[in-house]
């Protein structure tokens, strides 16, 4: 099927009535080790193609491969941050298929003893009433592995193979330390399936972004979500036939990828058809999965312990000292601050949403009012972030800068209208707040004969305006400030134009 024919779809609210869905989350989070896996090759994103190699992760004949130390450390504290056992002794598993990116013809990982087991994740999602519902997704394990090459297939119309006039193949990724999240499957959820499947990556990102084990860029592929989902007939308690929707990379494209599994897997059912248990593709222009291949069942894999690779055995002490490295639950941690903070849950939410949370607690701790961080992160910088394509960290403002610059504005050195150019001169790479401020001249005027000479100009030239003003109408003023702010560039202070206007004319 190609990925422009839409298949048939049920009603929303049809597949509500008559089915349970049960959704099952696998997320790849690739690790920010300086090597490999197994190796001493570099990790770094974007290298030249095919210049991150060795006989190791080429899998080429008599290549011994040693595990890493740094990518254990990490699948430990991440498990041990997912409230899992820690497994006392595990070991690798050859896991064998064939793809064109698998230099060795199996990938090393963990199949049936995995470093860390038995967790859970407690996931909050807003409710219609503005409350927040929290909902417990059960973690089945997470476990290491290494991650594949990529392929990519030039000429035709998909990006795909299929089409293709021929295929290139980078192996830098090749071996590059993978973790592998694995959820049980997650039933009860009915119509909030999307969303919780949502939340669930968004707030497991938070949480790895927090461990300080990944940059979790989805849009790197750093971190990756499989999407499993099945329908079964309503009130049965049955599991269905699965699909996985493979490597979606937006938090939108999973709420999106199971809300249309759904939508497919009801129509099917609906029909009379039944679920081809396979891989799917997500599209994300045209908002739809196609069909990849036919789903192998673990055995089919034929998995064997990894010979060349001893047990990974981490002692009961050193994982208590990992237990004693983690941080603050994001979770708990972003409810603290929005009650520090005097933050609403549609302010908060927003202040999430926007990646901004962390530049909001820098900037505060820098001196600057919550409301004052908020209001610099989440409007002026965040429209130049997304005019600019970029993500606020990008922009080149630091939470310092922004305290500064709402520091003269409390000062009066600036105002607010000010305080835009200098961030402007600060994006520019002009130096800091106070340099901007003076090579652009923007402090403001307070010289008491500038000021008058200008409230004199305004008054000459505004006589209707100044005569109300004479006659009791002090909101009239409004109309000769401006007039002088105009005349001053915006650089006037306004209270003491107000108070100069005045004394002229009353």
């Amino acid at each position: 099927m190609s990925a422009t024919t839409r298949e048939a779809l049920l009603p929303w609210d049809d597949v509500l009535a008559a089915y349970d869905p049960a959704l099952g989350l696998e997320v790849h989070v690739e690790l920010n080790t300086a090597s490999k896996m197994f190796c001493g090759c570099a990790t770094e994103f974007g290298a030249e193609p095919n210049t991150q190699v060795c006989p190791t992760c080429l899998g080429l004949p008599g290549a011994m491969p040693v595990v890493n130390a740094k990518a254990v450390e990490s699948a430990i504290r991440i498990g041990l941050a997912l409230n899992c056992d820690i497994a006392e002794w595990c070991r690798f598993a050859r896991k064998n298929y064939f793809y064109p990116d698998m230099p060795k013809n199996f990938q090393t990982s963990q199949y049936d003893e995995p470093i860390a087991f038995e967790g859970f994740m407690d996931v909050t999602v807003p409710t219609e009433d503005g409350e927040v519902e929290t909902f417990r997704v059960e973690i089945e394990r997470a476990h290491m592995e290494e991650d594949t090459g990529k392929s990519l297939h030039v000429g035709g119309a998909t990006g795909r193979i299929h089409g293709a006039d021929y295929s290139l193949v980078d192996y830098n990724r090749a071996g590059i330390p993978l973790i592998e999240i694995v959820t049980k499957p997650i039933r009860g959820a009915g119509e909030r399936a999307p969303e919780i499947a949502k939340a669930y990556v968004a707030q497991l990102r938070e949480l790895i972004v927090a461990l300080g084990v990944s940059d979790a860029r989805m849009d790197q592929g750093s971190i990756r979500a499989d999407v499993n989902l099945s329908l079964a007939p309503k009130g049965t308690g049955t599991l269905g036939t699965r699909t996985e929707t493979k490597n979606v990379n937006s938090l939108r494209s999973v709420e999106r990828a199971v809300r249309y599994e759904m939508q497919r897997h009801g129509a099917i059912l609906a029909g009379g058809g039944s679920i081809l248990q396979e891989t799917r593709h997500w599209h994300e222009d045209t908002g739809m999965t196609t069909s990849g291949r036919e789903k192998s069942d673990a055995e089919d894999y034929r998995y064997f312990p990894e010979p060349d690779l001893v047990p990974v055995a981490p002692s009961r002490a050193w994982v208590e000292e990992l237990r004693g490295t983690l941080p603050e639950n994001p979770t708990q941690k972003r409810a603290r601050l929005q009650a520090e903070w005097g933050f609403s849950d549609l302010e908060m939410r927003d202040t999430v949403g926007a990646g901004a949370l962390g530049l909001v607690e820098e900037t505060i701790a820098a001196g600057a009012t919550p409301t004052a961080a908020r209001k610099w992160w989440l409007s002026e910088l965040a429209r130049r972030a997304n005019e600019a394509g970029t993500e606020l960290a990008g922009l080149g403002v630091s939470p310092v800068d922004v305290a500064r610059v709402q520091a003269l504005v409390d000062s009066g050195a600036i105002n607010d209208k000010l305080a835009r150019q200098v961030f402007d001169g600060l994006i520019a790479g002009e130096g800091t707040p106070d340099e901007v401020v003076d090579k652009r001249g923007l402090a403001i005027v307070s010289d008491e004969g500038a000021l008058s000479t200008a409230v004199d100009n305004a008054i000459a030239a505004n006589p209707d305006v100044a005569d109300k003003i004479r006659d009791g109408k002090v909101a009239a003023a409004g109309a000769l400030i401006g007039a002088v702010m105009k005349e001053m560039r915006g650089q006037a202070d306004a209270g003491r134009v107000r108070e100069l206007i005045l004394e002229k004319l009353t």
